[in-house]
């Protein structure tokens, strides 16, 4: 099993900032059934920002212990790429990388709204040949408010990841509920567990499959946790056509009200 999103190198932002809490974070994932891992510290973030060089130095010191090597787990290159118009600088002089230096790139939006400018990045990455993957969408407040907007974005050609743990429940009813419908409506195409440390915000797979609340969605569950291959292989991820949930409002610009249109 792939994870596409986590936190666990050593130093570099909100994740961990010891060996030992880094080796806790990568026996869960063992444990998890997890074996290969691509590293996405934050770039371009207010708070943290970890070019591709410091990324790679970071994974080759990591992979350099000894009880890391017996983990059996590959560690991969990757960043989560805080939506900015230099992000694009980034990508031609190589501060900036996709996931496991492929096309697909993971960007974060701000927590609190999605930026007017998100749509004609999204446009542009893809005029230069790179794929957007929109992080946990479920934790961003105007989409959780109005999933149409997540519906024109996707429709637009992001894809979007969905946290395993709001999926698992782990951060409340509400928003696991949010979670499902994304998946039922073909907004998000991968899981990934966005683990930063191994007890507060741990790496959760195996869970998803036990949980009462996601039994009729188990396959669904599988194949998006199966589409991480495609990321790290470069290749065309086949995909379910965006269904629009029904909504009675949209934002500024892109997203107007229903009314308004």
């Amino acid at each position: 099993m792939i994870d596409l999103h986590n936190h666990i190198l050593i130093g570099v932002d909100d994740g961990p900032e010891t060996f030992e809490e880094s080796l806790a974070l990568l026996k869960q994932a063992r444990d998890e059934g997890i074996t290969h891992i691509v590293a996405t510290p934050h770039h371009l973030h207010p708070n943290w920002d970890t070019p591709t060089s410091v990324v790679r130095k970071k994974v080759d010191e990591l992979m350099e212990y000894p009880e890391v090597k017996a983990l059996g787990i590959e560690i991969l290159l990757g960043q989560e790429i805080r939506l900015k118009d230099h992000l694009f600088e980034g990508l031609e002089q190589g501060t900036a990388i996709g996931l496991n230096k492929s096309n697909y790139v993971l960007i974060e939006l701000p927590s609190s709204h999605v930026p007017s400018s998100t749509k004609q990045i999204i446009f542009e990455l893809q005029r230069k040949s790179y794929i957007p993957i929109i992080a946990h969408p479920e934790r961003n407040k105007a989409i959780a408010n109005d999933l149409s907007i997540l519906y024109e974005l996707v429709n637009a050609g992001a894809l979007a990841q969905l946290t395993s743990t709001t999926l698992n429940g782990d951060m409340g009813k509400k928003t696991q509920k949010l979670s499902i419908q994304m998946i039922e409506h073909n907004l998000v195409h991968f899981v990934a567990s966005d683990a930063h440390h191994s007890e507060t915000r741990p790496f959760i797979m195996k869970s998803l499959f036990t949980n009462k609340n996601l039994k009729n969605i188990q396959d669904e569950i599988k194949r998006l946790l199966n589409n991480a291959e495609v990321i790290v292989n470069n290749d065309k991820l086949n995909k379910n056509r965006p269904e629009e949930p029904r909504v009675k409002k949209r934002f500024f610009g892109l997203f107007q009200r229903k009314d308004e249109l």
